[in-house]
């Protein structure tokens, strides 16, 4: 039987709603969509770049309380109300992930709260990270990394 560990963050909605900041199941990490709220303070930024860093010290904090990291990130789902803002993040989200390369995908969708201009969803897989720069691997199309 598969082992389970449900991680909270101490944000006062996942009490209210009664969910997990992050669920681990063997070596997998279910991270929920996460926003750019300072949870000490219980603030937001109203800039989304903000929001967007905010955003993935809370992911980050997430997945070292379940023994992986950033790097061990196979796959992000990001989901702003406006389209137009998603550009602004890219500098921030090159800085988090640059390196880690996970699947992504962009969801154009209203948020909880109007003040939310970010939500960030990922996956990671405990141990799967590298170190570093990615190693280059031929594919039948060329080169990639």
């Amino acid at each position: 039987m598969a082992s389970r560990q449900n991680i909270s963050s101490g944000s006062a909605f996942e009490e209210q709603i009664g969910y997990s900041r992050a669920v681990v199941t063997g070596d997998w990490v279910f991270v929920s969509g996460t926003t750019g709220y300072d949870y000490a303070t219980g603030k937001i930024s109203a800039n989304v770049t903000e929001q967007a860093d905010q955003t993935m010290i809370n992911i980050a904090t997430a997945l070292e309380s379940a023994g992986a990291s950033l790097s061990d990130v196979v796959r992000v789902k990001y989901i702003l109300p406006d389209r137009d803002d998603f550009p602004k993040t890219w500098p921030v989200l090159k800085k988090w992930f640059g390196e880690v390369g996970p699947a992504a995908t962009m969801v154009q969708s209203a948020l909880m709260k109007d003040e939310m201009k970010i939500e960030i969803e990922v996956t990671a897989r405990i141990g799967c990270g590298k170190q570093g720069k990615w190693a280059t691997v031929e594919t039948s199309r060329g080169v990639s990394n």
